[in-house]
Order: C-alpha cells, then sequence, then structure tokens
C-alpha cells in the first residue's frame, strides 16, 4: 500500500514538473503583476503629504457625541482608485484618516491624521460643531518617538470585531447620550479610554489610533464571465433585520415561532438603525511604550481592557489581538518572534498602514454611531486630571476691521 502511494506521488510530481513550461510563466506574470501593483501603491502613498492636527478642548463642552457623527460624515471620501490608471499606474488610493487618543506622560491629547489637502474641510467642520475647540498643526508624536530594544520597551494590541459587521457595538445612543442629558448624570463611555491614558506616568506613552477609510464594498468571485458580483455587510444586515420582523410579525400563528423578546427587539432596532448610517473600514491599535526601567506590564490589561465598555454579549463588541508575546516560552526560546512583532507592530502604528501594504490588514465596518462613541469629544463628566482643557479659543480678529 505504501508503495503503492508512492508511486503515485512520484508520477503526480512528475507530471506536474513535465508541465512547468505552462505554469511557470503563469506563476511569474502574476507574481510580477501583484509586485507592481504593490509597488505604484506603495510609491503613491509614500508621496502623500501627510499632517498631524491637535484639537485642543475648551473646558466645557456641550455637545453630545451626535455633533461627532455629523463631523464624520465629511470624512466619508469614497473619492479615487477605482478606475484601470489608478490601480495599475497612479496607483491611487481612497483617502483615509486616523482618529487618535494619545497619552504623553499622563498628558491625554486627542490628534486627528489626514492628508494635507483635507484640512480645511476638517477644520471647517469641527469648527461648526464644536467653536471653541481649538485645531493646531503639530509635529507627529509618533514620529519623534525612537523604538531602541535596549532602552524601551512596548507592548500593545490590534482589535478585531468580537461578530459580524451588521452587529453594532454599545454606542452612545444606548447609553442615552443623544439625549443630552445634564453632565452629572451622563455615562461617557470614553472615560474608561480617557482614565487610562491620563494615569500614565511621566516618560510613559500609549497611542490608540483608528483608522478609517469610506466602505468599500468586496467582491464575491465571479458572475457571467468576467462581470463581478459585490456583497455588503448592509445586504447581510438586511437579511438579518427581515428575519427578525418576519418572526415577529409571525407572533399570532401558533404554529410559527414564538414572537421577539425584548433582547431580540432590542438587536432589530440597533441592527436597523446601523443600517441607516454611512459606513467605514476600520482598523484599531493601541500600543504602550516607555523605558525599561519604568516599563509596566501590566499596562497591556489598560491597552486591552480600555474597550470593554462598549461589547454586548446580544450585539458587538473589540477583542484585543495581535499582542507581542507568546504563552510558553519553547515556542520562542530567544525572543525573536516577540522582537519581530514589536518593531512590526510599532512601524505600523507610524505608517498608519492597515488598508493597503507593507502592512496590510483585515478591516472591519463601522458605522458614523459607532466611530462617534469610541473618538467624541466630552464634556466635564471627565475629570481626569491630566486631560488639558484650554480656557478659551484662539480666534483671527474680524475681517471687515478698518486699515
Amino acid at each position: 500500500m505504501v508503495e503503492i502511494l508512492f508511486n503515485i506521488l512520484f508520477l503526480g510530481t512528475d507530471f506536474l514538473i513535465s508541465l512547468i513550461w505552462l505554469w511557470g510563466p503563469i506563476i511569474l506574470v502574476l507574481s510580477a503583476v501583484k509586485i507592481w501593483k504593490n509597488y505604484i501603491r506603495m510609491y503613491f502613498i509614500s508621496n502623500l503629504e501627510r499632517i498631524m492636527l491637535e484639537i485642543r478642548l475648551p473646558r466645557e463642552i456641550t455637545k453630545s457625541p451626535v455633533a461627532m457623527e455629523l463631523f464624520l460624515n465629511h470624512l466619508h471620501q469614497p473619492f479615487g482608485g477605482d478606475l484601470l490608471k489608478d490601480k495599475w499606474w497612479s496607483g491611487s488610493t481612497w483617502s483615509w484618516f486616523s482618529l487618535e487618543l494619545v497619552s504623553l506622560g499622563g498628558q491625554v491629547k486627542f490628534f486627528i491624521w489626514t492628508e494635507k489637502k483635507h484640512r480645511k474641510v476638517i477644520e471647517t467642520q469641527i469648527y461648526a460643531q464644536y467653536p471653541n475647540v481649538e485645531i493646531v498643526e503639530v509635529d507627529d508624536y509618533a514620529m519623534k518617538t525612537d523604538y531602541d530594544p535596549e532602552k524601551v520597551d512596548l507592548t500593545g494590541a490590534e482589535f478585531k470585531l468580537t461578530t459580524d459587521d451588521e452587529y453594532p457595538i454599545k454606542t452612545y445612543i444606548d447609553y442615552g447620550l443623544d439625549k443630552d442629558p445634564k453632565e452629572e448624570f451622563k455615562i461617557d463611555p470614553i472615560s474608561p479610554v480617557l482614565e487610562f491614558l491620563g494615569s500614565l506616568r511621566p516618560g510613559e506613552q500609549a497611542w490608540f489610533q483608528i483608522l478609517i477609510r469610506a466602505h468599500k464594498a468586496k467582491h464575491k468571485g465571479f458572475k457571467w464571465l468576467f462581470l463581478r458580483e459585490t456583497t455588503s455587510w448592509k445586504d447581510e444586515g438586511k437579511e438579518l433585520v427581515k428575519k427578525l420582523a418576519k418572526r415577529d410579525k409571525e407572533r399570532e400563528e401558533k404554529s410559527m415561532p414564538e414572537p421577539l423578546t425584548e433582547r431580540e427587539r432590542s438587536v432589530l432596532e440597533s441592527v436597523e438603525r446601523n443600517l441607516s448610517k454611512k459606513s467605514f473600514d476600520c482598523g484599531i491599535r493601541g500600543i504602550y511604550i516607555a523605558p525599561k526601567d519604568i516599563f509596566d506590564k501590566g499596562n497591556i490589561a489598560g491597552i486591552a481592557g480600555s474597550w470593554a465598555q462598549y461589547n454586548s454579549n446580544d450585539l458587538n463588541g473589540f477583542k484585543p489581538g495581535g499582542i507581542p508575546g507568546v504563552p510558553y516560552k519553547i515556542q520562542d526560546p530567544l525572543g525573536f518572534r516577540v522582537a519581530k512583532m514589536k518593531r512590526v507592530l510599532f512601524d505600523a502604528y507610524r505608517r498608519r498602514s492597515w488598508f493597503h501594504p507593507p502592512y496590510q490588514k483585515k478591516s472591519f465596518i463601522l458605522s458614523t454611531e459607532e466611530l462617534a462613541t469610541i473618538f467624541h469629544f466630552p464634556g466635564d463628566v471627565i475629570q481626569t486630571p491630566t486631560f488639558e482643557r484650554i480656557e478659551s479659543k484662539k480666534s483671527e480678529p474680524p475681517q471687515n476691521l478698518p486699515m
């Protein structure tokens, strides 16, 4: 039996080798095409002019996260990168942005990383919703930080959803923030993130980046020769809504399933509301970095656990992955694997790379409502001592002043 299997394997290998003149050139061409596409894409990305905007908050913010949701609608930029010349010659892409929550030695800051051409839109729309903030172009804090494994250590995580995209996370509406309650009655889900960031000591740093890009529908194989069929998370969400709604409609018929429970009805309402919003492809990273003499391994719990308040057993949530380290020494006795993971995590963060090479990852989908929940400007309910607020917004003098 063994001899028969060996002969079959030998004959199969010999047959494949005999056809190398056929499949060899095909593999070479496909490889060359992929290399070329990645090269022009990376060349285009490397030549984009990027800036970092810091948003400095006033002492009083009375707006709910609804204001941030209105701003995020203007970052939905589904333009460019779709024509053949974009894909195979210029390498242009859809614009993407990074919404960042950062602690530099305990000082908590809000940043938006963007292409320079979008600065006017960002400033105009933020001022429209938050007229008392101050927006300042600053140097990129991540580029000013060096990772020298001899002197500093780091850890971090990359997040993904706990279930399918059509299920939303627990949002600000679930926390009642859409009703603009009084400050003393607010429960702001961003509080644990800001409290963790504000708890760091001088010398320690923690960075969160929320990378967003207008959602692209995914291709699903081929249909009728080369006509590709596309599928969207909203299609799957609509199917889920139909399924739950049908069950609810048939509640009076004894032969049909029982009517929706309150929990199922809440899921139905949340999914329906989420489907009505604009959607973004997203990726989230968190990094904790500090000199070795003050590096606190316990802060990985802060990186991973600061997002737990967005999780719901009936809906969706975030779970961390890609944490540098392995559970058993035998898997990485010399530490090479962990060292590489740390270098990659640090470099990917600084490049804000997620949707394209060199660190292309599988994205997940969040609506503007979900994004406004995890990134918005908090009111007085946040009492973190190291959360800096400005006394008043700097403004330009009126343009009609006499000369």
